[in-house]
């Protein structure tokens, strides 16, 4: 029996679960370090890029999850309704990303073991990936996803807080840099909004919503409230992180250039800070390990009965794949660095395939989608596109 959506029971399970799913997708070890890296490049007008991710962010989320929910169907099926193929090189994109993502979510866990245990990147990283494979068996998977995301999700924020209350941010000058930065970064601005809704990311929300029979035009309220709920819990976090390594650089620290957020931890509360950042990020990337796994296979299981059928193990497949990758490449820095890149060159084609499909009206079911979302996921799509443009041309020179 579908589930039924209520503001009630939406925001006391699957609703906010959804929200969290994303949102800790999205504040996984590459978010960690992409936000310490640029907060040291930028100093406090690394507020402006996070102020601006947010509200491309806002963009990208309100459309994709409405789109999808009202449609009822996944990303790669409305594609592949637009135009024959077209779901197939979406969904492909998107696990490209998505496994990108999921070898430096990987790579975060081998980094906090061995902060928290000193054992090698290499074993933190394999008892990681068994951590994940047991909780995917666990019978009843989508609960387990609610719970599980919810809970690391508030020992994030909770934790990093504590971190940026002791390192003494000069928060007045970080609020006035946010509004009015003395430098932006192009390749800051899309390195963390493809680390926060780029690629898998902007697609697990309204995925687990659909999962859960979270759908229709009755559902809009719900689904947006949802939406918004992951960006402000996403932007809470980023804001927080932000503040703790303004104050340590305001003062002086020098940071690891291996492990540079644990740098932040340790400046600012001392062996208990460095403990700290092992929890924080061992649980920011394996939620990311979790959520970028069921993202990415939610859009292959659609396209034929035995992916369906066993879910679980091409979950399963993916995880244990990505951490033998790691195994192999290792550089966990650099990793969580590109990762962010790659997503964020994906957001923009993906989002423009969402954005034409909601003007067919067959496939919306009658509904006509609103003007003014549409140009905000347009912008989204351009800014996105030439910033994706400037930094590969950076690269290539």
């Amino acid at each position: 029996m579908p589930f039924k959506a209520t503001k009630r029971n939406l925001f006391s399970g699957v609703g906010l679960g959804a929200a969290f799913l994303m949102a800790n997708s999205s504040i996984g070890p590459g978010f960690l370090t992409q936000t310490t890296v640029f907060t040291q490049q930028l100093m406090a007008s690394f507020g402006f890029v996070i102020l601006v991710s947010i509200l491309l962010d806002i963009g990208a989320q309100l459309n994709t999850w409405r789109i999808l929910t009202v449609s009822e169907l996944r990303a790669q099926d409305l594609s592949n309704q637009l135009l024959p193929g077209l779901g197939y090189f979406i969904a492909a994109l998107v696990v490209m990303g998505g496994f990108c993502f999921n070898i430096a979510n990987i790579a975060g866990c081998g980094l906090g073991v061995n902060v928290l245990t000193g054992i090698s990147f290499q074993t933190g990283a394999i008892i990681s990936c068994v951590a994940a494979l047991l909780l995917f068996w666990i019978k009843e998977m989508g609960k387990m996803l609610d719970n599980f995301t919810r809970i690391a999700g508030s020992a994030k924020i909770l934790l990093t807080l504590i971190i940026a209350f002791s390192s003494h941010p000069p928060i007045l000058q970080a609020l006035h840099h946010t509004i009015i930065p003395e430098t932006i970064s192009s390749q800051a601005i899309i390195t963390i909004v493809g680390g926060t809704v780029g690629g898998y990311i902007t697609f697990s929300g309204a995925h687990r919503l659909l999962d859960a029979g979270i759908k229709g035009k009755e559902s809009i309220p719900e689904v947006n409230r949802s939406a918004i709920s992951g960006i402000v819990i996403s932007g809470i976090m980023r804001f927080i992180l932000f503040f703790a390594a303004l104050g340590v650089l305001t003062h002086g620290a020098v940071l690891d250039h291996d492990n540079p957020p644990a740098s932040v931890f340790r400046f600012a509360a001392g062996e208990f800070g460095l403990r700290v950042f092992g929890i924080v990020l061992w649980s920011a990337a394996i939620s990311s390990v979790i959520g970028a796994a069921y993202t990415s296979v939610s859009f292959l299981k659609t396209f034929h009965p035995f992916l369906v059928k066993h879910e679980r193990f091409c979950i399963s497949l993916f995880i244990v794949l990505s951490t033998l990758v790691f195994l192999w490449i290792g550089k966990p820095r650099q990793l969580l660095l590109l990762a962010g890149v790659i997503n964020g060159c994906i957001l923009p084609v993906a989002l423009g395939v969402l954005l034409i499909a909601c003007t067919r009206k067959k496939l919306m079911k009658g509904y006509t989608h609103p003007v003014w979302m549409q140009a905000a996921g347009w912008v989204v799509v351009l800014v996105m596109g030439w910033m994706g443009y400037l930094t590969i041309a950076g690269w290539v020179r």
